[in-house]
């Protein structure tokens, strides 16, 4: 059901260059039609932002959940989700009921699983995938280490014309690790892997992809050295892009001290050097996405000794406010915030969204970016509050969420 049409006055437009500009904009069939100085049509909706961001909504690459109410309350407008679910998805079947899943109000954007049951040796049926609405491929939690297998599935999907979203930690040198090695897995006692682990797998994956001339998008890449590898690929024009979720660049592995499980990711928790360098490849460019990775996880996973707890966070509720903190630390732009959490996630799935301008679908945040709030874990929308920012105070809440032009309750 289309919604009727919508014009938000009295809000600053989050553009894709520039500061908010103050105007309104106008929605028909679920489209933006104008922008600015634009004037209510008898019949509209009117939604008065009252001051507030009028923001594209947000464009999640790479969850493992779908978890609306999380997703609404963080603004998240569409989620891109990972391959690894019960089971996987790697069958037109299983891919054409997730990307049905979420629809009125969220639009699930399934990743193909690039092998069968991901195992890493048997690539999946990849073009029925696409016909039945996967959006992209990807590894799953984990990396194809056989780069023979590699290079046939960039080949094929530089052939399809789909996106390669990659894992990027070689499984032979992380085993069972838990923990950057380093003094605080050495005083913790954690198994550990060195951090080269996820250089010497992102540069192995380069390689592959100038090799094919496909799209390699690495999901996370959190340690200096690979950020470094990146970066260079992109100068030599490499189809390369990258991205992170906040936890690598607010916190460090001297979070696990006390065995907080909140704090078992994966990647895990870097050092603080490669933290500063997170936040410097998303300042000049070399990270293209911000992402949630929102993985909720019950007691059941969580409340165990640190190196048998899954890893995982929710993330989804607090993506928005804690990317705003690059904003008030002049790190970037906001125009560069909703880039990176809306227009080059819903560029990269090859969608029509992510940035305010005509033509584009009508999905929208207001956002209230000063609005301070306290994380917490129990009081979450998620599905669980397994969130290592838990007691956190923040800024920056959505106050209105609209999907097609349809306000969402």
């Amino acid at each position: 059901m289309i919604a009727p049409p919508l014009t938000i006055t009295g809000g600053k437009l989050v553009l894709p260059t520039g500061e908010p500009q103050t105007g309104a904009i106008r929605c028909e069939n679920g489209q933006i039609v104008a922008m600015g100085d634009v004037t209510p049509v008898d019949g509209d909706t009117v939604f008065d932002a009252k001051g507030a961001l009028v923001a594209p909504g947000l464009v999640d690459l790479g969850v493992f959940a779908i978890d609306k109410p999380a997703f609404h309350f963080g603004g998240i407008t569409r989620a891109a989700l990972m391959p690894d679910q019960g089971p996987p998805l790697d069958h037109p079947a299983r891919v054409r009921f997730a990307a049905q899943s979420g629809k009125p109000d969220l639009w699930v954007h399934p990743l193909a699983a690039a092998t069968r049951g991901l195992e890493g040796s048997e690539l999946a049926e990849l073009a029925l995938m696409r016909d039945a609405g996967a959006k992209a491929v990807a590894t799953g939690r984990t990396w194809i280490s056989d780069s023979g297998v590699m290079l046939r599935l960039l080949q094929y999907c530089a052939m399809l014309g789909l996106v390669v979203v990659t894992h990027a930690e070689d499984a032979a040198i992380t085993g069972k690790a838990v923990a950057t090695a380093g003094e605080v897995a050495t005083r913790l006692g954690l198994p550990s892997a060195p951090a080269e682990a996820e250089a010497l797998a992102v540069s192995r994956d380069i390689a592959l992809a100038e090799l094919s001339g496909a799209h390699v998008h690495f999901r996370q890449v959190t340690t200096a050295r690979a950020l470094d590898l990146v970066r260079a690929a992109k100068a030599r024009g490499i189809r390369i892009t990258a991205g992170v979720t906040p936890a690598h660049f607010i916190l460090s592995d001297l979070e696990l001290v006390g065995f907080r499980t909140f704090c078992r990711l994966s990647p895990p928790l870097r050092r603080d050097s490669d933290r500063k360098a997170v936040i410097a490849a998303i300042a000049d460019g070399t990270i293209d996405v911000i992402a949630s990775g929102h993985d909720p996880r019950g007691p059941e996973d969580k409340r165990l000794p640190f190196a048998d707890a899954e890893p995982g966070m929710a993330g989804a509720e607090t993506l928005l406010p804690l990317t705003l903190t690059l904003v008030r630390d002049g790190k970037i732009s906001m125009a560069r915030a909703f880039e990176l959490l809306a227009t080059n996630p819903a560029k990269l799935l090859g969608v029509s969204a992510g940035k305010l301008e005509v033509g584009a679908e009508a999905d929208f945040a207001i956002v209230d970016p000063v609005r301070p709030w306290v994380v917490s874990s129990d009081k979450m929308a998620a599905a669980a509050g397994n969130t290592p920012f838990d007691r956190r105070p923040v800024e920056g809440r959505v106050t209105a969420l609209f999907k097609g032009g349809a306000q969402i309750d």
